[in-house]
Formats: C-alpha cells, sequence, structure tokens
C-alpha cells in the first residue's frame, strides 16, 4: 500500500527491498558495530538508539510477537524465516509476554534452531499478581524462552507492578535480567505509567504510540526523556487501523526526502523521528512486512517540518 499527493514512487518498495538486503550483506561483514547512535551514514546501515541507563545500542526496529508469533507448531516455517531474515537484517529486539499464547515458546525455539540467541535482545514481561506468582512466570519465561537470562523483563500493563520491581531489581542484581521496565498500550494507563517513571525511574517503558494515537507526545515522551528512560513503542500501526485508512492511496514522491519507500515506513519513520523513542516493534509472520518494517531504519529521517507535513496529509485522506 502507497500514498501521496503528487506523483506516485512506482519503484520505492523494490528499490527498499533491495537496500535492506545489501543491508543484511554489510551487517553480517560487522557494519553494524560501527554506525552512529542516532543516524545512518549509508541506506544499508541499520539506524540504532541509545539505552540511557547504559548506552548500550539497540536497533531501532524490532520485532513484536503479540498474535503473530502464536502458533502451535514451534516449526513453523514461515516464522523460521522471519526470525532468520529479522536478526541477518540487523535485527534485535524480540519483545513477547506470557499472554501471548505459543509465542515465548515459539521465539525460543526457532532461535535456538537458528543458533541466534546471543544475536537477539529478548524482552518478555511478568503478568501475574503476587511475589510467588510472579517468580514462577518469569522462571517458565526463561525455559520457554530456552535461556538462562533475559535482556529486558517487564511488568506489563503495571499489574501488580509494586510487588514484581522489587523482584526485577533482585534479578537484575544477580544477572538474571539485563534491564527492567513497565508497560502499558493505552491511554487510560498514561497517569499511572508517569507516576511510576517518576517514582522507580526503570531502564524501560513501553507504550502505544502512532499517527494516530499522539497522546503520549504530550507527557509520556518528553518525560522519559528527561528521566534517561528508554521507550518502546508499541503499536505503531494503531492495530492496523491505519493501512486500513490509507488503503488504495498511491504514496508521494516527497516521501523520498526521507527514504521512504512504503506506508509501513511511512508510520515507522514518523515514530523513529521523534527523539525520544528507542525502538518500535511491530508485529507481523510476514517476510515481506518483515523487510518492509525493517526498512524504516534505514537512510535518513523526516525532520520536525517533514513530521508536521506528514501528519497533515494524513489527516486529508
Amino acid at each position: 500500500m502507497k500514498a501521496g499527493d503528487g506523483e506516485p514512487m512506482f519503484h520505492g518498495r523494490r528499490a527498499a527491498l533491495k537496500a535492506i538486503a545489501a543491508g543484511g550483506l554489510a551487517l553480517a561483514s560487522g557494519a553494524l558495530a560501527a554506525a552512529p547512535a542516532t543516524s545512518s551514514t549509508a541506506d544499508t546501515t541499520m539506524l540504532r538508539r541509545p539505552i540511557p541507563s547504559s548506552g548500550e545500542l539497540i536497533a531501532a526496529v524490532g520485532l513484536g510477537t503479540y498474535q503473530s508469533f502464536d502458533v502451535p507448531d514451534s516449526a513453523d516455517p514461515a516464522l523460521e524465516k522471519v526470525l532468520a531474515r529479522f536478526v541477518a537484517l540487523g535485527g534485535q529486539m524480540v519483545d513477547s509476554s506470557p499472554m501471548y499464547g505459543h509465542a515465548e515458546s515459539v521465539v525460543g525455539d526457532l532461535s535456538a534452531k537458528l543458533g541466534v540467541r546471543d544475536r537477539l535482545f529478548l524482552a518478555t514481561k511478568v503478568w501475574t499478581s503476587g511475589r510467588a506468582d510472579g517468580i514462577r512466570q518469569m522462571e517458565t519465561s526463561l525455559a520457554r524462552l530456552r535461556t538462562k537470562h533475559l535482556d529486558l523483563m517487564q511488568v506489563h500493563n503495571l499489574l501488580d507492578w509494586q510487588v514484581h520491581l522489587p523482584t526485577l531489581r533482585e534479578w537484575k542484581q544477580q544477572g538474571r535480567t539485563r534491564y527492567l521496565g513497565i508497560t502499558h498500550y493505552h491511554e487510560s494507563a498514561y497517569r499511572d505509567v508517569e507516576a511510576v517513571l517518576r517514582a522507580e525511574k526503570p531502564d524501560f517503558v513501553q507504550i502505544n504510540y502512532s499517527m494516530a494515537e499522539r497522546d503520549a507526545e504530550k507527557r509520556l515522551l518528553p518525560l522519559a526523556q528527561d528521566l534517561g528512560i528508554a521507550v518502546i513503542i508499541n503499536r505503531p500501526f494503531a492495530k492496523a487501523s491505519l493501512f486500513s485508512q490509507v488503503r488504495g492511496k498511491p504514496l508521494s514522491e516527497w516521501v523520498a526526502e526521507f527514504d521512504c519507500a512504503s506506508w509501513a515506513q511511512f508510520f515507522l519513520k514518523f515514530i523513529l523521528a521523534q527523539p525520544a523513542v528507542t525502538c518500535a516493534i511491530p508485529a507481523t509472520s510476514k517476510l515481506q512486512h518483515l523487510q518492509d518494517n525493517l526498512a524504516a531504519g534505514l537512510g535518513r529521517l523526516p525532520d520536525a517540518q517533514q513530521r508536521v507535513r506528514m501528519a497533515e496529509y494524513l489527516a486529508r485522506i
């Protein structure tokens, strides 16, 4: 799907896929390690952002697993191709949760089969009440993900966060998780999220933010930036409603000013151009969509004036 108010870019997606294919080769030879923290030096270099609490760099486009990885068969060949390509193109963060059905087990089985655990930044969540049940659930997540430690453990939707955050701090001290965080998916919880950020200063916060859901711009994103908290963006396509809005619209050639070749890239680049954002995690089980999403982390990002133009254009559709 494409959109715009001028001449359509008929070959943009093809060029983008060629670029990320070349990027995969560059990454395999170690090019990613030389990438700057906040910008790309070439179309084939994945954008990486620093995690404020440590300075560690992480690819700015990750992979969500809600619904897309919830399949009963961990040997699913389509998902194996998706995860393999994700790693080859420089993707790192894979985000899951016990509430996502089979997703944790599928990620664990496929990462073990592909031998890519050490190249992934594995994030999952605790989603239960009580310290004992929380520990049991996190231990189960480790087993399902086939790993002895996690890169990030988050309190899902703030459920019993007062109990779980002290446990997560213990796990961090023990090296069982490298980072801890909190999550929510809806604007109605923003006041609570803000209060926890101020009181606890976790390493990460995961919230919803997209061109259709911009409330986080008002307070949460500036607050996270001020406090030095990394931001993960879920629902970057507003549960696919953005694609429904632009269906059948051609992508205008002016988006080439920020190296954009598809609507998915349009939506993701708008998010990544927000300086508080560390990583966006669109979920997909389709190889073509994965490659398209990762291409948003290549090349230039829109500046402030271009973001205004993007928002105004979308509002007219």
